[in-house]
């Protein structure tokens, strides 16, 4: 699996929340991010979802499929 195979949302965040966009992992408990733009977000929500998959596998913990098919 590959990071790009996991669904990925990216929505606005607010002035309070510090502007620019989130971005999180639906499939993978806590797995979120942020950036400035939405390509920002992205780039760094797949590096998220590496580092979370790194994390789970060290770990030994079981790592969900992601739901949507690899394109």
């Amino acid at each position: 699996m590959k990071p790009q195979d996991y669904e990925v949302d990216i929505f606005p965040l607010s002035p309070e929340e510090g502007g620019g966009f989130g971005a999180v992992a639906p499939d993978l408990p806590g797995c979120r991010s942020d950036g400035s733009t939405p390509q920002e977000a992205l780039e760094n929500i797949y590096d998220a979802i590496a580092c979370w998959l790194e994390a789970s596998h060290e770990m030994g913990r079981a790592i969900p499929q992601p739901r949507r098919a690899a394109a």
